[in-house]
């Protein structure tokens, strides 16, 4: 009686594990991301529908290059001392922003309609 019981809800959690990782494999992908200086949203673009281009963000005299390529986004140059944010290279998903920390500059996925991200589903 013992073992049916402890062979049960192991036979559970493994079944809620199991449909928690369908649901979290098949969520739509986010594309749309939201560029912020200072606190001030600068940009939100859609990289499923936005085209290739390079742009510079400019603020307080200090500057970042953006570049957009096959519906990617990543910072090229900065002219902080450190280049975390060149270093950082592509943003491939919405647990880790590209974050300027000298420029106070972040890019990072975000979501219109105000799901909750797969990190804290």
């Amino acid at each position: 009686m013992k073992y049916k019981i402890i062979g049960g809800i192991i036979a559970a959690v493994f079944l809620i594990g199991a449909v928690g990782s369908i649901l979290v494999m098949t969520a739509k992908p986010k594309n749309t991301v939201r560029i912020t200086s200072q606190g001030e949203t600068l940009y939100t673009i859609d990289l499923s529908t936005a085209e290739d281009d390079t742009f510079v963000i400019e603020k307080n005299g200090q500057h970042n290059t953006v570049e957009i390529r096959d519906h990617m986004i990543r910072v090229t140059d900065a002219d902080c001392p450190d280049k975390t944010c060149v270093k950082m290279g592509w943003l491939s998903n919405s647990s880790m922003p590209i974050v300027c920390l000298p420029h106070r500059l972040v890019i990072e996925f975000t979501s219109d309609s105000g799901d909750v991200d797969a990190l804290t589903r």
